[in-house]
């Protein structure tokens, strides 16, 4: 978590910075007076938008759907229950059982060749959760209205 959160992070200075250097450059290259810097309250916004790509500026929403973002985090709560339903009832007990016969590749192989349907459910049910529920659930709280995730 700590790493995928770091790499969000750096992504996203280097959008920042992409976005706003030429543009600083090529107004002190102009020497033009003015010189538009970022403010403090867009780069925050951007950092909690669920986007990669900078700008100053993005599309809003004009209310919350409270209602909205409880289902979405409800739904995010469902999907952890379930794959936790999926790994306690599926995968677990064909471990327990091989822990207890002596090592075989027979054994290994099957146990592995019955764990990858759970496994792609518990993947699939992550994906669901954070791709869809979890960023649609933010990008509704902070009334950010271009949800294009998938695309």
């Amino acid at each position: 978590l700590v790493l995928a959160f770091q790499v969000r992070l750096v992504m996203k200075a280097h959008s920042f910075i992409r976005e706003n250097v030429p543009r600083v450059l090529s107004s002190v290259k102009d020497k033009s007076g003015t010189v538009h810097i970022p403010r403090i309250s867009q780069y925050l916004y951007f950092l909690f938008a669920p986007t990669l790509i900078y700008r100053d500026n993005y599309p809003r929403n004009p209310t919350i759907r409270w209602g909205y973002v409880a289902t979405k985090f409800a739904q995010v709560l469902g999907s952890l229950f379930y794959a936790y339903y999926i790994f306690v009832r599926l995968c677990i007990p064909q471990f327990r059982n091989s822990s207890q016969e002596t090592f075989n590749l027979r054994g290994l192989v099957l146990c592995i060749f019955n764990s990858i349907l759970p496994g792609v459910l518990i993947l699939f049910l992550v994906f669901f959760a954070f791709l869809h529920c979890w960023l649609n659930a933010f990008a509704e709280m902070l009334r950010f209205a271009d949800r294009m995730f998938y695309k």
